[in-house]
């Protein structure tokens, strides 16, 4: 038994039975060294480069990963649904899915899959609010409402809703029909699973900001959060409504 056997086989998880997907989009100079961290843990690990002009895509493949490429950017879901696909045709039990700017952690693989072992959740959350240090105050609060909205749709308290570092068993994943292009598809995730009836269990991690650019554009982004959000609301509301007269 090799050391990383020993390692993932201690979690009830052998790593051949989990995929990693990573959307990134010019995420050169980082996307090398998650991917090596990732594999540490994970028997296989897939790079969505979604129309990236820096390398990213080279860089990934150079540090193991498999790369499936956009030939033009198409947002962060659409990412998603690529890695997820192949994570489907892959036959791979769990779906690990984290971002590749740095800031998740690798070395936090093994809490997803201790807590997967431990709660049977089919859903494990990274919970970055838990212990916010380093995270700028703006996003801070922006999460805790975030939270508190999604969490209310969703009818369970959800920690911290943004949070793309996550761990997915595949009945979750074969269940998902996500439309969601951009951002917040991390979002649309737990609707759908909420909504399926799956149990989500927060999972605590540091927060990581080491001065990467971000690509979120503050105030279309917000508009597409609240529509999607106010959309499963809707949804919600009328599945439990009583029938009329």
């Amino acid at each position: 038994m090799t050391d990383l056997d020993h390692r993932t086989s201690a979690t009830g998880l052998p790593s051949d039975h989990v995929i990693a997907i990573i959307p990134a989009y010019n995420e050169a100079g980082w996307v090398g060294d998650v991917v090596r961290g990732v594999r540490s843990f994970v028997g296989r690990v897939v790079v969505v480069d979604d129309g990236s002009t820096d390398g990213t895509g080279d860089e990934a493949r150079a540090a193991g990963a498999e790369v499936i490429t956009h030939p033009a950017n198409r947002g962060k879901g659409a990412a998603m649904i690529t890695g997820l696909q192949r994570g489907r045709e892959s036959g791979s039990e769990w779906f690990l899915l984290l971002d590749a700017d740095g800031q998740h952690d690798p070395a936090e693989i093994p809490k997803f899959l201790a807590a997967a072992r431990e709660t049977s959740a089919l859903v494990l959350l990274g919970n970055r609010l838990a212990n916010p240090a380093g995270m700028p105050w703006t996003r801070r609060v922006a999460n805790r409402l975030g939270s508190w909205l999604v969490s209310c749709v969703c009818g369970q308290w959800l920690a911290d809703t943004q949070c793309g570092y996550r761990l997915l068993h595949r009945r979750v994943v074969d269940g998902l029909r996500l439309q969601s292009q951009r951002y917040e598809v991390d979002t649309e995730i737990l609707l759908q699973a909420a909504r399926a009836g799956h149990r989500i269990v927060s999972v605590p991690i540091r927060a990581i900001y080491t001065g990467q650019p971000s690509y979120i554009h503050p105030w279309t982004d917000l508009l597409r959060f609240l529509r999607l959000v106010w959309r499963y609301r809707d949804r919600r509301a009328k599945e439990t409504s009583p029938p009329t007269a």
